[in-house]
């Protein structure tokens, strides 16, 4: 008996199950078509999520900079450091969830 991942919600499932207990799936009915369009649809999905990652990360880095020109926050001040701060948090964000959509769109 083994484990493998549910085609549909990717947990862990014993292999000789009828369904899914997680997401309640049955494998008895499923082929390799709708094996294919539920991973097609998983990675659409996690494609979605990662842009809208990338999104909320890049209001955190304009808001940062906004923060800080129009606040007019001088150096040192906490106003400087919480808007720099959300400005590097932000940039570093985006940059790193740009590169897991680049390893999404290329991944097999």
């Amino acid at each position: 008996m083994a484990v493998i991942n549910c085609p549909n919600c990717k947990k862990k499932i014993s292999d000789k199950a009828k369904s899914c207990s997680h997401c309640e799936i049955d494998l008895t009915k499923v082929d390799a078509n709708q094996i294919a369009s539920m991973k097609k649809l998983s990675k659409i999905n996690q494609s979605q999520n990662l842009i809208n990652h990338s999104f909320i990360a890049m209001l955190l880095f304009c808001g940062g900079f906004l923060f800080l020109y129009w606040q007019d926050a001088q150096q040192g001040t906490w106003q400087y450091f919480i808007s720099i701060g959300t400005a590097v948090v932000g940039f570093i964000w985006y940059i790193a969830t740009r590169i897991r959509l680049l390893m999404l769109k290329y991944r097999n």
